[in-house]
């Protein structure tokens, strides 16, 4: 495989949910600083990195780099910590998991666990099957008291859950922040083989800030660069599993290990879907083709609307069990998308005019 594995696992392993990115960030452009011309970013802390700056034919490539999480939001006088979610929560996944708070006193991760009545004490069937709202929870980080709380936590500060990357069979991975650091790590990558492969155009590869949120970062950066096509990579849904089966005739038969989707849809520029396919046939790289009647909830919705239009596509990861701790991705996807999206780009770059992507 063409990936670097260590570059995964490090973004994978840092606490970044939407407005907290600067960890993963600072992996992400380190990363990208040993092959890139320009490496930098903007005030809303989106990164940019940019190889041929100033060729004529501008692409973007967009891969959110946030996750869900929470932050503090009440220090309780007995030391408990009350907290509210960042992003899209499944009420029934906090409760008994680990967490990890990054501290804005010291820079030092608080160890913690979220916490509720023990099951002996609820007190009826209709107690015990009840799904708890998030405000009825709280944090222990084993503090006596406010005072000791406060010495090492700020309101505000960031928690994720207390998950690190792992290799299970079959070239999987299991961890939390697939959606979407694998994209952010997707489209550094691509850039890297684009640049290996000799392409000429200016590419601008952007890890996307607060996408869990309102596609947020997709905005200013896709804005900012102007591109004349635009890629994003994000992470979709799957039918592969017991839970997903009946979900088949929705979004398709999207399988993990069958490659990375190719989205067909309004969102989509069909030509630029059609030399997708092209190139996945012509490079024997595997594929699925995913359907979608509407604008997507990624940051190719946004591209597709900025400005004068920029042609659009989305390549996805078909990932398992999305905004759990263990969401579960294979590396050969993630192989095979970078893959796609450079040799697409070369594709372009030797056999088409832009004026040859207008649809019709």
């Amino acid at each position: 495989m063409y990936i670097n594995k260590n570059f995964l696992f490090d973004l994978l392993k840092q606490i970044g949910p939407s407005g907290y990115e600067e960890d993963p960030s600072k992996i992400w452009k380190n990363y990208v600083s040993n092959f890139c011309q320009e490496v930098f970013t903007d005030f809303h802390g989106n990164s940019f990195a940019e190889i041929n700056k100033g060729n004529q034919l501008r692409f973007l490539l967009s891969g959110h780099i946030d996750e869900i999480g929470f932050m503090v939001s009440q220090i309780t006088d007995d030391g408990f910590i009350k907290f509210v979610p960042i992003g899209g929560w499944d009420n029934q996944i906090p409760q008994g998991q680990r967490v990890w708070i990054k501290s804005s006193k010291t820079s030092k991760i608080i160890p913690g666990g979220i916490a509720k009545k023990p099951i002996h004490l609820l007190k009826d069937e209709s107690e015990r099957n009840k799904v708890l709202k998030m405000e009825d929870l709280w944090i222990d980080i084993g503090a006596s008291s406010k005072a000791e709380v406060e010495e090492v936590l700020n309101i505000g500060d960031p928690i994720v859950l207390a998950f690190e990357p792992i290799e299970i069979m079959n070239d999987n991975i299991m961890s939390r922040a697939i959606d979407n650091r694998v994209g952010a790590f997707v489209v550094a990558e691509a850039l890297r083989l684009a640049k290996e492969i000799g392409v000429k155009s200016h590419i601008v590869s952007v890890a996307t800030v607060q996408e869990e949120i309102g596609l947020r970062g997709a905005y200013t950066s896709a804005y900012r660069v102007n591109p004349h096509i635009g890629i994003a990579v994000d992470v979709t849904f799957v039918s592969d599993d017991p839970g997903t089966k009946d979900s088949a005739k929705i979004i398709g038969e999207i399988k993990v290990s069958k490659g990375p989707t190719i989205t067909r849809g309004p969102n989509i520029n069909p030509k630029l879907f059609d030399i997708h396919l092209k190139v996945a046939q012509k490079y024997n790289i595997p594929y699925q083709i995913q359907p979608a009647p509407r604008g997507t909830g990624t940051d190719a919705n946004i591209i597709q609307l900025t400005r004068e239009g920029p042609a659009t596509s989305l390549i996805s990861i078909p990932t398992r069990y999305l905004h759990t701790p263990i969401e579960i991705c294979n590396l050969k996807d993630l192989d095979a998308a970078v893959n796609l999206i450079a040799y697409s780009i070369k594709e372009i770059e030797d056999n088409y005019k832009l004026s040859d992507l207008i649809p019709f």
